[in-house]
């Protein structure tokens, strides 16, 4: 769900511009029934493509949607995908809303601050700087200097990371909500470069999901001028993986049939969260992680707790 509140009229006003079309809002059902791409939106609304790519542009800038590039026949494709079920608009202030409604537990966690990890060349770290540890060495893992990483990468193997929960005692989690930019990692780049990531929680397998490629064609909109000039991965997609007491889903797609309670959330004092690719994966493409400073995506590995 999207929280708005007056405190961002910036906000308030990107998203009610978003909503103000008629065409953008037939996109925005359209998109409720599944992926498509420009070019197919474009043919369900009988409008020009050129036309339709400037609302997706508009609804892209508000958060509404997401769009990424994927493998065409020629060339690539930018497909869209709807971001978020429904839209709250909080207009008085946060301390008497909050005092009247379900409670949050947010958290963002640095890449670079995992607590367990298997890696595996190709394999290294960098931030805005340069590279951090040497390239292919899987000993500087270890490296206190890892906590400054904006981009993460292996060829085999998993991160894992510990969350600390503040949340009373007596609550029930309605929820469980983890969010991050993420893609393949192949030799240079390579679009086309599949790879099974799995994600687990306080050791529980949540599910996996198939990272298409490695995405490298253009630099990420956030990525330093050193590495725009590489031919090395530049952006991710940003996923998320949600836990309900129904079931779990990546993007609001049904995942997995575990729910929250599986998880003992609040059996112990922190929350571990590991991702990587599993042994027995059918495609075993790597993995890249992107923090708030590298990418598409100004965020770290994004934590959020409804309880009750």
């Amino acid at each position: 769900m999207l929280e708005l509140s007056m405190e961002d009229p910036e906000g308030l006003q990107r998203i009610a511009h978003a909503l103000s079309s008629e065409v953008r809002l037939q996109i925005i059902n359209l998109l409720n029934k599944g992926n498509m791409n420009v070019n197919q939106l474009a043919e369900s609304l009988e409008i020009p493509v050129s036309t339709t790519a400037s609302h997706i542009k508009i609804l892209e800038k508000s958060g509404l949607i997401n769009t990424e590039l994927r493998p065409a026949s020629r060339g690539a494709m930018k497909v869209c995908k709807r971001n978020f079920d429904d839209i709250h608009i909080q207009l008085n202030s946060v301390e008497n809303f909050m005092k009247n409604t379900q409670k949050f537990f947010e958290l963002e966690m640095p890449i670079g601050q995992y607590t367990d990890f298997d890696v595996a060349p190709t394999c290294g770290m960098a931030n805005h700087e340069g590279m951090i540890i040497p390239e292919d060495a899987p000993v500087h893992f270890y490296s206190p200097e890892r906590s400054k990483a904006q981009i993460i990468w292996t060829r085999k193997g998993y991160f894992e990371y510990r969350f600390p929960l503040v949340i009373p005692a007596g609550s029930t989690v309605e929820s469980v909500q983890l969010s991050l930019e993420l893609c393949s990692e192949a030799p240079n780049h390579d679009p086309n470069w599949p790879s099974d990531l799995t994600v687990w929680i306080n050791d529980i397998e949540v599910g996996t999901w198939t990272s298409p490629g490695d995405f490298g064609e253009r630099p990420g909109k956030l990525n330093p001028k050193y590495w725009t000039e590489t031919t090395s991965t530049q952006y991710g997609s940003l996923k998320t993986w949600k836990v309900t007491k129904r079931h779990s889903a990546i993007d609001d797609v049904h995942l997995s049939d575990v729910t929250v309670d599986e998880l003992g959330v609040l059996d112990r004092m922190f929350m571990s969260f590991r991702i990587g690719i599993k042994e027995d994966a059918i495609h075993k493409g790597g993995l890249n992680l992107f923090g708030r400073e590298f990418g598409d995506h100004p965020q770290d590995i994004k934590l959020k707790i409804e309880y009750s």
